[in-house]
């Protein structure tokens, strides 16, 4: 496949010398956009295209043309100044480029892109590479199973087709976590007393928040990097909507989105393939499907990831939930792999695989043992 990413270098020393340079080059992209709509209006195809406006577009800096690199640390842009178009001398932050230097050797550079964050301007630097991702079949595969939760950063059990488990970690980070919630506490503090504009201390939470993120993507990129997986695993989280309860603002700073993207790049990166799963249930329901479980205070606990199962049985939440989300890819791709006729006869044993949202280990149990006794 591929695979692009982009690595940011500051430019030092210059500031607003490229305010025109922007506003040149989003005219001419607002010029361009307005003759395509007329072009349609003229010969009208399809759908009528959306207003066009360049927005908050920024200028590719082209080789040759509009981008020379003169040094290690130093180049040239071409930028329009004092009425002109001319040539300027931009020196390149040292770390930027040692780094990229170092992680990027091997990938194919692209022009650079021109961009502006806060009160400084970067080169945005594009990189293409490709990768092939392993083509091993379901039923030889080596599976991360990932629940991403908010006491926990994120628990991971590895898992084989048949339902072996080769392992359970646990990624808690409660330095991080304790550190996040002095600084939310911080700002509640802060609009009880009538100060609702803390950019500072908003700034310092989404920090904290980011540096959680970053280490729990590391753990599970790390823990199947070390078993070799062949599949990392996640839930499809949907946060569309308002959100309620007296835990809306750590649900709302719940990074779990950025963690998935962080671990799709490092993992597409070392050939391994990302796959998500039906979210209903897999937290609510045991995963020997003896049915829903209660937890923390419901079942006289006061941690909330420890649950009670129907039958008495006494388990960690998130544990058991990414047994359930294991399953679930397996039984899809098992599934998908069948002929219609052996998928009926399945169908008609087990029930449970026909309604993914109330599949759990126990039906990745069910399911081998119907499918040893087709062979047998």
């Amino acid at each position: 496949m591929q695979m692009y990413t982009t690595y940011s270098v500051k430019i030092k020393h210059y500031n607003s010398i490229f305010k025109e340079t922007v506003a040149i080059y989003r005219h001419a992209v607002d010029y361009i956009l307005n003759a395509c709509l007329e072009n349609w209006e003229e010969k009208p195809n399809g759908k009528r295209p959306s207003p066009p406006k360049a927005g908050y577009v920024y200028p590719s800096m082209y080789r040759s043309g509009m981008y020379n690199q003169t040094g290690d640390y130093t180049a040239q842009v071409k930028v329009y100044t004092r009425n002109t178009w001319d040539w300027i001398n931009i020196n390149l932050r040292k770390s930027d480029i040692d780094y990229i230097t170092k992680h990027c050797h091997d990938r194919k550079q692209c022009a650079p892109t021109l961009q502006k964050r806060g009160h400084e301007w970067f080169l945005d630097f594009p990189f293409e590479e490709r990768r092939t991702l392993n083509d091993t079949t379901v039923f030889n595969q080596t599976i991360v199973a990932v629940d991403i939760g908010i006491n926990t950063a994120a628990t991971v059990s590895v898992m084989q087709s048949d339902g072996t488990i080769l392992g359970r970690h646990f990624c808690k980070l409660p330095k991080e976590t304790d550190h996040l919630m002095h600084s939310i506490n911080r700002i509640k503090k802060a609009q009880q007393n009538g100060n609702n504009k803390t950019p500072r201390l908003w700034a310092k939470v989404k920090g904290i928040n980011h540096d959680i993120s970053v280490k729990a993507a590391e753990f599970i990129i790390k823990t199947a990097a070390s078993y070799n997986a062949d599949v990392i695993v996640f839930e499809h989280l949907d946060k569309i909507g308002r959100v309620r309860g007296s835990k809306k603002q750590r649900i709302r700073l719940w990074r779990s989105q950025e963690v998935q993207s962080i671990v799709t790049n490092k993992a597409h990166r070392l050939g391994m393939h990302i796959s998500r799963v039906c979210v209903w249930g897999t937290s609510a329901l045991a995963y020997d499907g003896s049915g829903r479980i209660l937890r923390g205070k419901d079942a006289g606990f006061n941690a909330y990831q420890i649950c009670k199962f129907p039958n008495g049985k006494i388990y960690n939440c998130d544990l058991s939930a990414s047994y359930n989300i294991g399953a679930r890819y397996f039984i899809r791709e098992i599934i998908k792999s069948m002929d219609e006729s052996s998928w009926l006869l399945i169908e008609a044993k087990i029930p449970q695989c026909s309604k993914r949202s109330t599949c759990t280990f126990a039906t990745l149990i069910n399911l081998n043992a119907e499918l040893m006794s087709l062979v047998a």
